[in-house]
């Protein structure tokens, strides 16, 4: 049976905040059917708001937190939904206090591709929801796995290249699938399908997986050689 994140939203009780680590795209669909379901328009409706950015940063969170705190439009609910790659220490910040008391009919729901480099007091505020890898992305691992070294170098060169499409409609697909935001999915998938592998064949030499933390690390620093770390990956994982 696949995964929905609707098994985890309840119509007649529903949290005021949900934190789901996943693909934006789908997960983004799943949550606006799940609204119109429950009679929440999300077109032309001024109590809904659906961010989508790069990099949110401390503008972006105290101008969530007006919003948030304004009076709605209608007697129902508000909604809030933010796509994001990334979320600065400092707009975690601001937010926790909207987090911490909750404001009735107001619920938010992030959308992040990896929550690692959020605070763990951030995290808790929220219902968490974590989506596993789909099959096709496992096998696109998998099979980076089985690869001699110089193909993994090409593999993650094919996987790194940035979209040549131009024009203004592909501006928010370039934003939320970007060289780095593909790295951070490709490792958590990655680390994924090592484990399986590792624990199938009783293998529990797991050293390289705190390589796999560092450069996760250094893969949230604006300015890192994203290329020069994934390729460390491929050097630190067994060849099998």
């Amino acid at each position: 049976m696949s995964f929905k994140i609707s098994e985890h939203l309840y119509k007649n009780n529903l949290h005021h905040a949900y934190l789901i680590q996943g693909r934006q795209d789908e997960v983004m669909l799943e949550i606006l059917a799940f609204l119109e379901s429950f009679g929440i328009k999300t077109s032309g409706n001024p109590d809904f708001c659906h961010i989508s950015i790069d990099n949110f940063k401390i503008d972006e969170a105290f101008n969530l937190r007006s919003f948030g705190y304004e009076k709605s439009f209608s007697s129902g609910k508000k909604i809030f939904i933010i796509s994001t790659n990334h979320f600065s220490l400092d707009a975690q910040g601001v937010l926790l206090k909207i987090l911490e008391e909750p404001i009735q009919n107001t619920h938010f729901f992030l959308i992040m591709p990896d929550i690692n480099g959020l605070l763990k007091t951030f995290i808790s505020r929220f219902y968490f929801i974590s989506v596993k890898p789909k099959n096709e992305e496992l096998k696109y691992a998998e099979k980076f796995i089985a690869m001699p070294l110089r193909e993994r170098i090409d593999f993650l060169k094919e996987l790194l290249a940035e979209s040549t499409n131009g024009g203004d409609e592909d501006v928010e697909i370039i934003k939320q699938d970007s060289p780095r935001s593909k790295a951070l999915k490709f490792l958590n998938t990655l680390e994924f399908a090592l484990h399986k592998k590792l624990v199938s064949k009783s293998l529990f030499d797991i050293s390289f997986f705190a390589h796999f933390f560092k450069v996760r690390e250094f893969l949230r620093q604006p300015g890192s050689s994203i290329k020069n770390l994934m390729e460390s990956v491929a050097l630190a994982m067994p060849i099998f």
